[in-house]
């Protein structure tokens, strides 16, 4: 059992590292107070093929794994770019996965590319307002006209549609009356028509430069050949990329925690009070010390469940688990952090009060600690299902 980098792991932290050298924690602070999307960022990123990072080559991609998708959104995220930085490209690494394993060839060639260049940006449509995580409650229907499916509904909680050209939607092809177990809903990829397509804006507490929405769909004509393997069997699919999902928004969480608890331990060596640096204090010492042990345990589940991914092994259960660990430990040491600086933890200008807004999102998406609780209990210790 080996706990290293292998090289190439290490060349990606190190090249992560430098592109994001440009956009450093100003650039961040900037875009958090004026709200526009990090353009220049996703750019950066597409112009030297970190976008299909996870991607197969034959589609421009590099063809490697979860793992390394981790440790490249980590990076991120841990330069102080933080979940602003990583929302940003979060989609593009494992919202089409989908596609990659139940789309055809041609679907293959026509989405990836463009993805991947960052010629396309995609959101994620699936969340409803009534149905929260009940996924298997969806209400927005797809009916079928000949060579066409026509769309209508609403989602919530739809991340970069504010500057998105593609969605993938998951919508219901069979009454939820008349569907049987997880059949019924089908998945597609398309063009976010905007004739048809009302997208309004969440103002939110973190992350402002990576919009969240509502979305309002009303007769959105989707083609046959934008649906995603067969009809009814959606919800199967979206299921290979929850897993990822759980792995990356983890690692992310890791990685705004390390910097959070970074910039307190710098404030702690500097600030003398009382003729002494305050991290001479074991009241400030300690709280640090413990975010430290937390993020190192929770990094150790992200890299478990990545690596059990990557091997084709189950990892529903290390996957919740890491999510789970990463979020509580992420927002202990952004917490710590504003507790360090004391009054100057509450001023922009320390950059550690956005860190400890953006820590609450992965504390709450893309599922909620006590669902995590709930799947844990059913299916690592065999108690009975809960919801």
């Amino acid at each position: 059992m080996n706990f290293d980098l292998t090289p190439e792991q290490e060349q990606i932290r190190e090249a992560i590292q430098r592109l994001c050298e440009p956009f450093d924690a100003d650039y961040w602070l900037r875009k958090d107070r004026q709200g526009d999307f990090p353009l220049d960022f996703h750019r950066a990123l597409a112009d030297a093929g970190w976008l299909g990072i996870a991607m197969p080559p034959e589609y421009g991609g590099a063809g490697l794994g979860i793992t390394e998708a981790a440790l490249m959104m980590q990076t991120i995220s841990a330069t102080g770019a933080g979940l602003s930085g990583a929302s940003a490209v979060h989609m593009n690494i494992f919202g089409l996965h989908p596609v990659v394993v139940y789309g055809t060839d041609e679907q293959k060639r026509r989405w990836l590319p463009p993805l991947i260049e960052g010629r396309d940006k995609a959101c994620f449509g699936v969340t409803e307002p009534n149905a929260g995580l009940n996924t298997l409650k969806l209400k927005t229907r797809a009916v079928r006209e000949g060579d066409h499916y026509v769309v209508s509904g609403q989602k919530v909680w739809i991340s970069t549609a504010q500057v998105a050209n593609k969605i993938l939607l998951l919508a219901r092809t069979t009454p939820v009356e008349e569907a049987r177990g997880t059949a019924g809903l089908s998945l597609f990829y398309t063009d976010l028509d905007r004739t048809h397509v009302e997208v309004r804006e969440i103002e939110k507490l973190g992350r402002k430069c990576v919009d969240s929405n509502q979305v309002f769909i009303d007769g959105l004509r989707i083609p046959v050949a934008d649906r995603i393997g067969e009809e009814g069997r959606g919800f199967e699919y979206i299921l290979h990329g929850m897993n990822p999902e759980r792995i990356l928004i983890a690692s992310e969480a890791v990685g705004l925690g390390r910097v959070a608890l970074q910039r307190a331990a710098q404030y702690a060596n500097e600030r003398v009070v009382f003729e002494r640096p305050i991290g001479q204090n074991q009241g400030i010492q300690h709280p640090l010390a413990k975010s430290w042990i937390e993020l190192e345990a929770a990094n150790l589940m992200v890299m478990k469940a990545a690596s059990l991914y990557d091997a084709g092994k189950a990892c529903a259960a290390e996957a919740n688990a890491a999510k789970y660990l990463s979020a509580e430990a992420c927002f202990h040491a952004c917490e710590n952090a504003i507790l360090t600086h004391g009054g100057m933890g509450y001023a922009k200008e320390y950059h550690v009060e956005r860190y400890m807004r953006e820590a609450w999102i992965p504390r709450i998406a893309p599922v909620s600690p006590q669902l995590i609780l709930c799947f844990i209990a059913e299916k690592a210790l065999g108690l009975p299902k809960s919801y």
